[in-house]
């Protein structure tokens, strides 16, 4: 799915139609990267179930996915504790995060079909190496934790966590990617953007970089009415790679162009 009805290529930042050619990729972490829903789960019931929320039943995964997947610890305690002063969530959220780093540390894996990607892009991307940047609502902690679990801390050049942006400003809000692609000194218009969940895809379009969703099925249809130019189950993905071909001829056809003399 790479298009939703009756929205055109115009309309937003899209990997199939794009020049100039790609120089960098930007990936969420969360979901995106990895399949680490479970554990956050798992903490998040474990200690909501300890305090009483929700009258001592547990939340279930549809609860999780819809009001934390994609979202900061800032956005998420507002929405279960909004009346709680800030020492009270920082607490909770410590212990949730060392709770997390517990068991992601038993068990987190890589979405299909990344470190290939990440491999391909490292070794020249079809053309050029590209740049490679991790971009997080997580706290730093947490994001260089699971991209360590994951064993590929080499391939990134900047990670991006939510505590490097304003107060409030967070994904939906642009400000994480903007970050990145200043760091890494690239422009919108030459990168890619990977991510899970509306709020992430929504904050890419929103830095006006074009979105790769990597949607589970039945998320498909919300991924793109949020702004994602291309939908894919996982990183193994024809869809994927047919893009990737398209944009790396387009980059060779670019660089073999002869530069016109100047009058």
């Amino acid at each position: 799915m790479e298009e939703s009805g009756g929205e055109t290529t115009a309309t937003k930042p899209t990997i199939l139609c794009r020049s100039p050619p790609l120089e960098a990729m930007l990936f969420d972490i969360d979901g995106t990267m990895c399949v680490s829903d479970p554990f956050h789960h798992r903490a998040f019931s474990e200690l909501l179930q300890n305090l009483g929320y929700n009258g001592g039943i547990p939340i279930t995964p549809e609860f999780g996915m819809t009001h934390m997947a994609g979202r900061s610890n800032e956005q998420i305690g507002q929405f279960l504790f909004p009346s709680w002063p800030q020492a009270q969530l920082d607490a909770f959220f410590a212990e949730k995060e060392a709770l997390f780093a517990r068991y992601a540390a038993e068990g987190l894996r890589e979405v299909p079909g990344l470190t290939a990607l990440l491999r391909w892009a490292a070794a020249g991307g079809g053309t050029r190496k590209l740049k490679l940047a991790a971009v997080s609502n997580a706290p730093r902690g947490n994001a260089e934790l699971m991209i360590s679990i994951l064993g590929l801390t080499e391939f990134f050049e900047v990670v991006v966590a939510g505590e490097d942006c304003g107060e409030g400003r967070c994904k939906p809000a642009p400000d994480l990617y903007l970050r990145a692609l200043d760091l890494i000194g690239v422009g919108a218009e030459r990168a890619v953007v990977f991510e899970d969940s509306v709020v992430g895809v929504t904050a890419g379009v929103a830095a006006g970089i074009p979105v790769v969703a990597v949607a589970g099925e039945g998320r498909e249809a919300r991924a793109v009415a949020a702004g994602a130019s291309l939908v894919v189950r996982d990183y193994h993905d024809a869809k994927l790679w047919a893009a990737l071909e398209k944009i790396a001829a387009a980059g060779a056809e670019e660089e073999e162009a002869p530069v016109e003399a100047e009058s």
